[in-house]
């Protein structure tokens, strides 16, 4: 299945969380080796929704407040790097919004 176009990614996870480093669970290092970095919070935005939304997801798994998808591509950042990365995102049951949850490699 294709999920939204106008999925919410809070600007927040990525600039308070993905590009800055973590004592756990890091992915700033990892996101970094293809270019991605707190100077450019935008880019990765963008990638997300330009090279990740538009793939399908697989339902992983369903509870009280919605249901867990997975979507795993790559991302071209701006480097010219390629990372392939797995993506979480949830359908809440009563607003049915999707909203990006978290990245892992």
């Amino acid at each position: 299945m294709k999920l939204s176009a106008d999925a919410v990614i809070a600007r927040e996870k990525i600039t308070e969380y993905l590009l800055v480093p973590q004592a756990r669970g890091d992915k700033s290092a990892f996101l970094r080796r293809a270019g991605y970095t707190p100077e450019n919070p935008d880019r990765l935005l963008h990638d997300l929704r330009a090279q990740i939304l538009p793939l399908e997801a697989l339902f992983l798994r369903r509870n009280n407040f919605g249901e867990y998808l997975e979507i795993r591509g790559s991302l071209c950042g701006p480097d010219g790097v390629t990372i392939g990365v797995r993506t979480i995102w949830m359908r809440e049951t009563l607003s049915q919004a999707v909203k990006f949850c978290y990245l892992d490699p």
